[in-house]
């Protein structure tokens, strides 16, 4: 089994119960969920909303490949409504789920549509406060 750390955001419809359905679903389709941070609300990162956020971070048990799990994570967000996904331009959107592979063992990734670790987390406080909270608890 692989040790994963996934971040999950939402900030459009119901974001304590798109946050509940998605880690549903990760125990689901992805593995076991061992550990679940707690929410943060949080102002939007990069780009303009009205709309704040809910963040969380989980740990789950895996046994899907890095590939099957990104595979796996946005059937999830699609199941859940999410239409857009944030392009190579990085240009951002409000969301009804947003799930990020941050950690996959202690792998690193890099192809054009997957990066692990995830590029950005370390500038994104919404991804390293809950993430130090559960990392804290499990390493």
């Amino acid at each position: 089994m692989h040790k994963v750390y996934l971040s999950l955001g939402a900030n459009i419809g119901n974001r304590k119960r798109a946050m509940r359905q998605a880690i549903e679903k990760l125990g689901e389709f992805v593995g076991s969920v061992v550990c679940q941070s707690a929410l943060y609300e949080t102002k939007p990162w990069g780009f303009e909303s009205p709309n704040d956020f809910i963040n969380c971070c989980v740990l789950v048990e895996t046994p899907l490949s890095p590939r099957q799990l990104l595979e796996a994570t946005q059937r999830i967000e699609r199941d859940l409504g999410r239409v857009e996904k944030t392009a190579d331009d990085h240009e951002y959107h409000d969301r009804v789920i947003d799930i990020d592979i941050l950690l996959y063992d202690d792998i690193t990734v890099d192809e054009p549509d997957l990066k692990i670790p995830h590029p950005l987390m370390n500038e994104r406080d919404f991804v390293m406060e809950p993430l130090k909270e559960i990392r804290r608890i499990n390493d």
